[in-house]
């Protein structure tokens, strides 16, 4: 069944269903298994190789899942020790220690502070600030003791720094012959799934834009075209941005044509050529001509082969960040990579 979800986070994706990515076995342990007979029927058998082909994707996002789950208990277990370390200087118990440190120094919302957030963040909602204050008051103050204890463990992991041994899901995507932003030595390389009718990886362009200019020469972006079949014009429109990089004016029509999704008709992107000053007679040869499909269709076939079926999807040195995320899901991944080079996938 075809979707376009919205929001933040991994919703914020235009796709078919939940896009997730494969990751490799060992090739040795992988090679073993894959022709082990799970079942049989009559006397045909079904092997591992092919159950694994069926749950690829499926198999990938559990991959994914793990790592984030481990990930999240070691820095809540190491968080609990530091606490209990530190409680243990003061000669108190942890809950005196949470009380005193956190508890305590945790400013109290009051109902004119919640006024102003409701007030702030109603919109066009019609529920009445005395239906949610009760609860609203709740989530604050909770949301304040939250920031308080962060700001305690933001000290305490100063003097025990956590180092976490464990390395996420990653694959290895092609770089070679595909429009390219930055340096060829970056040290990070984003790679991005992209739909020039998806109205989520227009949302993500000046997400880009901004990790771009934080990083600088740090990171360079590389587009490959993942046009949905659920947007009417997304395959021309890729095909499109493929002629413009044979004139070496891929960045400047890219930027046009998600500066304006209304406008990806075969005779808007022609016009948008013209407008930039391409040769107008090889733009208009090589679309007309499908010169470029194949090219497409071989992008959108290995993102598929990925297991993605969303866009915009991402590959920061080959791990997978899906949706219009925040600039801060970016870099938590960049800053972890910079800071273990040698960890990265080129």
């Amino acid at each position: 069944m075809l979707r376009s979800a919205s929001g933040w986070g991994i919703s914020a994706v235009c796709a078919l269903s939940l896009g997730v990515v494969f990751v490799l076995a060992p090739i040795a342990a992988r090679a073993a298994q894959d022709s082990t007979v799970l079942a049989t029927v009559g006397n045909h058998k079904i092997t591992e190789k092919d159950v694994d082909s069926k749950i690829k994707p499926q198999m990938a996002a559990l991959e994914s899942k793990i790592f984030d789950l481990k990930r999240d208990a070691i820095q809540s277990i190491a968080d609990n020790y530091l606490i209990e370390q530190a409680a243990r200087r003061e000669k108190l118990s942890v809950p005196e220690y949470i009380k005193k440190e956190i508890t305590d120094k945790t400013p109290k919302v009051t109902e004119a502070d919640a006024r102003r957030y409701f007030d702030a963040h109603k919109g066009k909602s019609k529920v009445q600030y005395d239906q949610i204050k009760d609860r609203l008051l709740q989530m604050m103050q909770e949301g304040s003791e939250q920031e308080q204890r962060e700001k305690v463990l933001a000290d305490l992991r100063k003097s025990e720094p956590l180092k976490i041994m464990i390395q996420p899901p990653r694959i290895q995507v092609a770089s070679i012959g595909r429009p390219v932003r930055g340096p060829a030595d970056a040290p990070v390389t984003i790679i991005e799934f992209s739909d020039f009718q998806c109205p989520f990886c227009k949302r993500a362009e000046p997400i880009v834009e901004e990790v771009l200019k934080k990083y600088g020469d740090k990171v360079r972006l590389v587009y490959v075209d993942f046009p949905l079949p659920m947007h009417s014009n997304a395959l021309d429109a890729a095909k499109a941005g493929q002629c413009a990089a044979q004139q070496g004016k891929f960045w400047p029509f890219h930027d046009q044509l998600f500066a304006d999704q209304s406008k990806l008709a075969p005779a808007d992107l022609k016009a948008t050529a013209k407008r930039l000053g391409l040769d107008t007679a090889k733009f208009d040869t090589c679309f007309d001509e499908a010169k470029t499909e194949a090219t497409v269709r071989k992008e959108l076939a290995e993102g598929q082969r990925l297991g993605i079926d969303g866009t915009p999807t991402f590959y920061i040195d080959g791990r997978q960040l899906v949706g219009a995320q925040p600039v801060d899901s970016f870099s938590e991944i960049i800053d972890q990579d910079l800071s273990q080079p040698e960890a990265a996938v080129k």
